[in-house]
């Protein structure tokens, strides 16, 4: 087999020297020597799909969406195989950063996932090609925070949980993953285990206009609070009692499989995560905060609502059992 006139054949020792260089300084985070570096192991091997799809790579952790197209299309050009080249899902994350909608067609078609029908008859509009539940870690290299969501596609999440506001996220929003999940969540929905993947936060991909507040409430019991949950659910927005749905993992256990509550799909009961790296829990590893623990009235709970809506929610959750229910120290935090 030939490529540009030249018979394929091993890398030479010089590029492989440049490209495992290369990734020592990605390690480190110094992405523009390591770019000087593979862009010469790509003036070396051209006809390396390898060469282009490591520059691909090294231009997606630069978010230099542009950059990591163009190198994207060159690596999938010189592809020995097709199906289950991970320089198409490069290619279809790029693409659907930049909304390039036809080429992310192309490239998880070209992975071997199969697109509806609907999705792909609609041209220039986004996928939505609805995949399901997962776990989704904001700021991956930070204070990570895992919280659940909606795919919309194999490299988009809306987020459906309410994060906590030092994750800069809301709820609402569209965020850009990358494909390689890093840990799982074990849920058990009517008796039945099920592992749903936690993928890591590329960038924010659409903003959601929907602040987030925290309020503490007095709820006497958790019929009480969940009445909030519906209440703000079925008003088109969404109430999460953090005292009971957020836990404190170290990091090797949010980046491996981590048992969920029993539930039936209400996030609410779908723990989301807070862990900073390296940082072992109080109790350890793992502190669930809440479920399974004796009902406490104080709760402090997020609520994801417009600034004219939050506080009428609130007084009409009061209204309805006054006897049972207050809130106080209404803040917006994100």
């Amino acid at each position: 087999m030939k490529f540009f006139g030249r018979a394929r054949h091993r890398p030479s020792t010089d590029w492989r020297l440049a490209t495992d260089r290369a990734f020592t300084l990605i390690g480190d985070g110094r992405y523009e020597d390591a770019g000087a570096l593979l862009t010469r192991a790509a003036d070396l091997e051209p006809w390396l799909s390898e060469s282009w799809f490591n520059l691909a790579l090294l231009h997606k952790f630069r978010h230099d969406w542009e950059q990591a197209r163009t190198a994207g299309l060159r690596a999938v050009a010189l592809l020995d195989r097709s199906a289950g080249a991970p320089d198409w899902w490069n290619l279809g994350i790029a693409a659907t950063a930049l909304q390039d909608w036809p080429l992310a067609r192309r490239a998880w078609q070209a992975y071997g996932l199969r697109v509806p029908a609907a999705a792909e008859e609609s041209g220039d509009e986004p996928l939505g090609m609805g995949l399901g539940s997962a776990a989704l870690r904001l700021s991956p290299e930070g204070e990570a925070e895992v919280v659940w969501g909606r795919r919309l596609d194999p490299a988009r999440i809306e987020v459906q949980s309410i994060p906590l506001p030092s994750s800069g996220r809301r709820w609402g929003e569209v965020v850009l993953h990358d494909g390689v999940p890093h840990g799982e969540r074990l849920l058990t929905m009517s008796g039945t285990p099920t592992a749903f993947p936690v993928f890591d936060e590329i960038e924010l991909w659409a903003p959601s206009p929907v602040p987030t507040w925290v309020v503490l409430l007095e709820a006497a019991t958790e019929a009480d609070r969940d009445a909030l949950e519906q209440l703000a659910a079925d008003a088109g927005f969404a109430a999460e009692d953090w005292s009971a749905s957020v836990r404190l993992l170290c990091r090797s256990c949010s980046e491996s499989r981590m048992p969920s509550d029993e539930g039936d799909g209400n996030h609410r009961q779908d723990p989301h995560d807070h862990s900073a790296p390296g940082q072992p829990g109080p109790l350890g590893h793992m502190n669930t905060g809440g479920p399974g623990q004796l009902w406490h009235p104080e709760r402090e709970c997020g609520v994801a609502a417009p600034a004219g809506l939050v506080r009428g929610l609130l007084d009409g959750w009061v209204a309805d059992s006054p006897d049972t229910r207050e809130w106080r120290d209404l803040e917006e935090v994100c």
